[in-house]
């Protein structure tokens, strides 16, 4: 965060092995708490927004197809493989 524009703190309860898992999986990518847990929350709100867009467009236009739905774990396969790759480099 810029000077002048401190990050809002939150403080929370969470269950012992979710916090045993937190620290270990925060450790590993070299990461603070914070920082792993703000990667988290970014990510559990996109993934609440993709599911919302997907329940707006099923709404308009009727259920995804099996064939829809293969292409786009494909897709979305690829991208996470793609992704763990550039991490790894």
């Amino acid at each position: 965060m810029p000077r002048g524009k401190p990050a809002p703190k939150l403080a929370i309860t969470v269950d012992p092995e979710v916090h045993a898992g937190v620290i270990a999986a925060s450790t590993e990518e070299g990461l603070s708490v914070s920082a792993w847990m703000t990667a988290a929350a970014r990510r559990a709100l996109l993934l609440r927004e993709g599911l919302a867009a997907v329940a707006e467009w099923e709404a308009e236009h009727g259920p995804l197809s099996d064939s829809e739905l293969r292409l786009a774990h494909e897709r979305v396969s690829d991208e996470v493989r793609s992704s763990s790759k550039r991490r790894s480099a």
